[in-house]
């Protein structure tokens, strides 16, 4: 491999020479080899580093023209287009397990832009701290930077995902309109239920989660872009945190801001610990989906076996023909994964020292990894699992009709105990509650014929 020399405030280094980074990527690949090429910074992360790059180049060419010349600003967007659109992602190496504030990865960014700024110029007039970082601080850009990924995943990601779950659940609904089965609390048997009410059910939460979502991406649409270092804006010129913002807004069709209180925006990661609750309380829906349907399609004769799912491969490895649940098991695996990553941002954005929080990069691993999960395996299980799902309207009847709940439609007529000994009655000897109602001498084999309709009690 050969390499070119690069320096930086701490002396000179080697960098490959078929790569945009200089200096202070490279010592960041040579003192953080953790995760080396599996935990690296989110495209996300890279992208949305592009996305501000521009904006501030925008900005500062607005602000300070004599700084930021048409030439330079001009060269710096294309640049970071580039960046944004993904075409310069093979040159950025670096791993999420590096400073906490993600100042190596804001300055590969800057590296990047700039000397692919400068290829297009045909000389060295972008330097990657005085034209491209104008203006900025790792402090505030990473920030912004988690912001906007979060933001985008979401809207163009997990939503879309979620609604089209919604729209696929509406249509199992519908085709299931007066299906009754027996309903179940605590797994055990309870009074009727229409198949499409429970569906309903499932349908109903999900498009709840997507309504939360929608509502955690207001906070996120705050940018800590002008805060630089501390918060004070020091470095950066009057009207730049409100220029930069409007300059991501136009690029990204969303409608970005600066935010309020930038000693905040800096420091406080409450926004993200709100945005990935929802998040979460997505997953967890999935999660009691995902049983649900295992669980009435289990058997298929040795279990409840309400329900078929579509096989999508074979289940084992040693018992021919077996099936498994395998597109519900990956749900609720997803599942776990995404409580375990609230678990880690929550704690991660508790550490907030003074006027920034350091453990930036591990918030954005596993924000953006959630988003990420969720949405293909939310769309994995609508195209091969909840779109293909079948009723055994059969295997329904018959559990609905052998169910001792249904003695809960007599309470209004021989009163709770009496119902409660017809059940248990039924139950010991092995007959039906009809019989066991007529023994007792509460009902004659008529009136209980006409009071109990399974069918009805829903």
């Amino acid at each position: 491999m050969k390499y070119r020399i690069e320096h930086d405030a701490m002396g000179e280094v080697s960098v490959p020479a078929d790569k945009y980074w200089g200096a202070q990527t490279q010592r960041s690949r040579e003192n953080f080899p953790i995760g080396v090429g599996i935990e690296t910074m989110p495209e996300e992360i890279i992208n949305a580093f592009g996305i501000l790059k521009a904006a501030a180049a925008k900005a500062n060419h607005v602000l300070v023209p004599e700084k930021m010349t048409e030439k330079k600003a001009e060269a710096i967007v294309r640049a970071a287009k580039e960046v944004e659109s993904g075409e310069l992602k093979e040159h950025f190496p670096l791993v999420v397990w590096q400073t906490g504030s993600g100042t190596q990865s804001n300055m590969n960014a800057n590296e990047v832009i700039a000397a692919r700024a400068n290829e297009l110029l045909g000389e060295k007039a972008c330097h990657p701290n005085d034209d491209v970082n104008m203006s900025q601080s790792s402090n505030d850009t990473f920030p912004s930077a988690l912001h906007i990924a979060a933001v985008l995943s979401i809207e163009n990601k997990l939503i879309p995902a979620a609604e089209r779950f919604i729209k696929a659940l509406r249509e199992l609904e519908k085709k299931n309109d007066g299906v009754v089965k027996s309903g179940r609390t605590h797994l055990q048997d309870a009074v009727p239920v229409a198949f499409s009410q429970e569906i309903s059910g499932w349908r109903s939460s999900v498009e709840r989660d997507s309504e939360m979502l929608r509502r955690s991406l207001e906070p996120l649409y705050e940018l800590a872009l002008g805060g630089t270092a501390v918060g004070t804006g020091l470095n950066a010129p009057e009207g730049f945190a409100e220029k930069a913002a409007a300059e991501v807004a136009d690029i990204t069709g969303k409608p970005f801001c600066t935010a309020k209180n930038k000693f905040h925006a800096l420091t406080s990661k409450d926004e993200i610990v709100f945005a990935h609750g929802a998040v979460k309380a997505l997953a967890a829906d999935m999660m009691k989906i995902a049983n649900d349907v295992r669980w009435m399609a289990s058997g298929p004769r040795c279990g409840l076996g309400e329900i078929t799912i579509p096989a999508n491969e074979p289940g084992s490895s040693i018992m021919p023909g077996k099936v498994n649940p395998t597109q519900c098991e990956q749900v609720t695996m997803v599942a776990v994964q995404v409580m375990g990553n609230d678990a880690a941002i929550g704690i991660a954005a508790s550490q907030g020292n003074f006027e920034l929080n350091v453990f930036l990069p591990v918030i954005a691993y596993n924000f953006l990894q959630s988003v990420r999960l969720l949405s293909e395996s939310i769309e994995a299980f609508t195209d091969r699992c909840a779109a293909g799902i079948k009723p055994d309207r059969e295997k329904m009847r018959q559990n609905l009709h052998n169910s001792l709940m249904i003695v809960t439609a007599l309470n209004p007529y021989i009163g709770y105990e009496k119902a409660a000994a017809v059940a248990k009655r039924a139950f010991t000897n092995n007959i039906s509650l009809r019989e066991a109602c007529v023994e007792l001498g509460f009902l004659t084999a008529e009136e209980f014929d006409r009071l109990v309709r399974p069918e009805e009690m829903i």
